[in-house]
């Protein structure tokens, strides 16, 4: 069993910048960022796989980074720009052995608990 814990959220005025923190208990192979609002899906935000793979949804690029972090368990998910819109629960998601390029809930084994960003002026 994989464990994850997000922090990193917080309240910010629109145009503001906010950065995620995921650490697992092992290293994880795959990790991403999702989010989801009341009453919406949730969405894939960004994915990572080794040290430097990268996928994010079109319309999250450039305001959105994500990365491993200082440790090798560690993800970071810098998010730049935020709008009124990216208002939701962020949620980090593992996978310990596969590499996993997709942004589909079902694509991923473990999950944390989520942080919720609010952006509002």
């Amino acid at each position: 069993q994989v464990m994850l814990v997000e922090t990193g959220g917080g309240s910010v005025q629109p145009g503001g910048s906010l950065r995620l923190s995921c650490v697992a208990s092992v290293f994880c192979r795959s990790m991403a960022w999702f989010r989801q609002s009341p009453g919406k899906k949730r969405e894939g935000v960004a994915a990572l796989v080794g040290e430097s793979g990268t996928l994010y949804p079109n319309y999250l690029m450039p305001r959105f980074a994500i990365s491993r972090g200082n440790a090798t368990n560690e993800m970071i998910l810098q998010m730049n720009n935020l709008k009124p819109e990216d208002t939701a629960m962020y949620y980090c998601a593992a996978n310990e052995d596969r590499a996993s390029y997709s942004l589909r809930t079902d694509s991923w084994s473990y999950w944390g608990q989520g942080t919720q960003v609010t952006v509002s002026s």
